[in-house]
């Protein structure tokens, strides 16, 4: 199963929210033995959002996007989102009382916030969703996700992007198997080795230099009797130690 992330949002573009929803999905998404075929993050720019989604609902087989979800100016991504398969954005009756229950239960606990800055929530601009997109309700927020074909939409929040991804993980397989070797050799010393498995073993192989005494190789493969065979022959080849 191929998936591609898409992180919506001009905070991450200009450094000032780190992406960790894209490396968090990537490796949820990789220990389920799914292969995640692009990363790429775009400004809230719905016309650009609409492209992507587009481009990408037919080249891969599931696309999950995060960010832009919400009911202020700039969430743009369900307006892309519906834009991309031709859709209307509409109001379901159990998101709309879902995001009134959870507007409700914050005013309860936070009175004072509410009213000395005179908070009033647009209930229908946070609970628009795509016609015809399955509602996945927010467990830890106001804003609600959604799946629409193979497109999965997150709020961009992380706790909330992580209660909503568990919901549907697993829509989320794959038959990629990977093995982890960890070893104090310098990456020059380890050209013949790395390109030996490679030729001997259909697997392919990631090295990852470390500044920390301990270099990081990565065999990925489908067959798990390619992955065992793979590891035992770098293993009599290179000096493998236990990582710390």
């Amino acid at each position: 199963m191929e998936v591609a992330i898409l992180t919506v949002g001009d905070e991450v573009l200009a450094g000032d929210t780190a992406n960790t929803n894209a490396t968090w999905l990537a490796g949820r998404l990789t220990e389920a033995g799914a292969t995640v075929a692009r990363i790429l993050t775009v400004p809230d720019d719905r016309r650009l959002i609409t492209e992507t989604i587009r481009r990408w609902a037919e080249t891969f087989d599931a696309v999950i996007v995060t960010g832009g979800l919400g009911g202020t100016h700039d969430d743009v991504t369900a307006d892309a989102i519906a834009d991309a398969f031709d859709r209307e954005l509409v109001v379901d009756e159990s998101v709309r009382e879902d995001v009134i229950a959870t507007v409700a239960a914050y005013r309860d606990e936070n009175p004072d916030v509410m009213e000395a800055h005179d908070v009033e929530i647009d209930v229908d601009a946070w609970a628009a969703l795509p016609a015809g997109s399955r509602a996945l309700l927010n467990p830890e927020g106001l804003c609600p996700g959604c799946v629409l074909e193979n497109v999965y939409a997150f709020p961009g929040v992380p706790d909330e992007m992580k209660a909503l991804f568990e919901r549907v993980a697993a829509e989320f397989d794959g038959d990629v198997l990977s093995a982890t070797l960890y070893t104090p050799q310098p990456e020059g010393s380890m050209i013949d080795a790395l390109a030996g498995v490679r030729d001997r073993f259909d697997v392919s192989v990631g090295s990852y230099p470390s500044t920390e005494e301990r270099n990081r190789l990565k065999l990925t493969a489908t067959d798990p009797d390619d992955l065992d065979r793979a590891v035992s022959w770098l293993r009599g080849r290179i000096e493998v130690v236990p990582r710390e």
